[in-house]
């Protein structure tokens, strides 16, 4: 995503008569603290669990187990429901057509690091990212490719 998409990041690199790029605009509105989050989000950390490949930040052992149960230990339909960054509960993203857009843009950039970190954590095995625009906004999710499967 070309970060002058972004109107606000556009707009201030403008007031600077063009001196300044998106690494500007991030040291004028973040700290450390906010870039080491963020490189989380695009490298996140993944668990095997039970056959699983799941994002560690939506593993919990008792949530998983009531999700094994109520899924008939369905692998897929675990990873399916757990592996979801619902990135409309994060980023506020307007109902606008570039906003809604570039949201749907920054989740696609997030799957593309996923696939890559899931390729490299994971090597025998393939996934299936995706990002998705929803009526409610962008979510990037992942399920692992089995035998068999439908996942595309």
């Amino acid at each position: 995503m070309d970060p002058m998409r972004d109107p606000q990041v556009r707009e201030w690199t403008e007031a600077t008569g063009h001196r300044a790029d998106y690494i500007d605009f991030l040291s004028q509105s973040t700290g450390i603290a906010e870039w080491i989050a963020l490189s989380r989000v695009f490298l996140p950390a993944f668990v095997e669990v039970e056959g699983c490949v799941l994002w560690d930040r939506s593993y919990d052992p008792e949530n998983f187990e009531t999700w094994r149960s109520a899924l008939n230990g369905d692998v897929t339909a675990i990873e399916a429901t757990l592996n979801q960054l619902k990135l409309y509960l994060y980023v506020d993203v307007d109902d606008d057509a570039t906003s809604r857009a570039n949201g749907l843009s920054l989740a696609e950039d997030i799957a593309t690091t996923w696939r890559f970190r899931l390729a490299a954590d994971f090597p025998g095995r393939s996934f299936s990212v995706q990002a998705m625009d929803t009526e409610d906004g962008p979510i990037v999710s992942f399920v692992s490719k089995r035998p068999g499967g439908a996942v595309s």
